[in-house]
């Protein structure tokens, strides 16, 4: 049962994965059969699968029609990056008065480690960094239910969090605004960091802008 499990949440994480990084797109149907030979399993597992990222919204399961890609419209993703933000504020200020020195040490190379794919130009690299990076203030809040609301949140906007590191100059951007949380953090201000991970994280003005812009190039080639 346990090898069962652990093959299910591997292959939920797999799919998870491919539509983070726009394998699969938004809007894009989803082939039971042909998910089912990529991995090598039976379509049982591939429907199973589909039924979970479906409540975790990142799959919309229509009658008789089958699975296709959640889109987000523009309203959804304000209001989304919206909440992001509140919840992100909400770690930053706890982990500010929480976080043990080990975990600052692990808040430190997580930010050391993204400078080193900034320095290198590459954001793909800088992307999965950044999880870390962000994950490692979750973890600081030593709160579970909230780490919990806050990762699912991040799941749903991933493939919309990675477009905007392809935004130019946002790699350097997005690390100075790090650079700013994670001293807000280890002086122990939690109201400095709640709202400097609040801007961080938020869309809105220009960042707006670019995420619309950018949209199209997450979705080409979507039949």
């Amino acid at each position: 049962m346990k090898t069962m499990t652990t093959h299910s949440a591997t292959l939920r994480e797999q799919i998870e994965e491919m539509i983070a990084v726009g394998e699969l797109k938004p809007g894009q149907h989803l082939d039971e059969t042909e998910l089912a030979t990529r991995f090598g399993v039976s379509r049982t597992p591939i429907r199973e699968t589909l039924i979970q990222l479906s409540s975790m919204g990142l799959v919309v399961i229509r009658p008789r029609r089958g699975a296709i890609v959640a889109e987000l419209g523009p309203q959804q993703l304000v209001e989304m990056f919206e909440v992001m933000s509140e919840l992100e504020s909400t770690c930053g200020r706890l982990a500010a008065r929480r976080m043990t020195p080990e975990e600052q040490q692990a808040l430190l190379a997580a930010h050391q480690a993204c400078q080193e794919a900034l320095d290198a130009q590459e954001p793909d690299v800088y992307y999965y960094r950044n999880e870390v990076f962000h994950e490692a203030i979750y973890a600081g809040s030593h709160n579970q239910f909230l780490i919990e609301q806050t990762r699912a949140l991040y799941r749903r906007l991933r493939p919309y969090r990675r477009l905007q590191l392809r935004v130019r100059n946002r790699l350097a951007t997005s690390w100075n605004e790090h650079d700013g949380v994670v001293k807000a953090i280890l002086e122990g201000d939690g109201d400095r960091a709640a709202q400097l991970l609040r801007e961080h994280v938020m869309i809105q003005g220009q960042r707006f802008s670019d995420l619309m812009a950018s949209l199209p190039q997450l979705r080409q080639d979507v039949a």
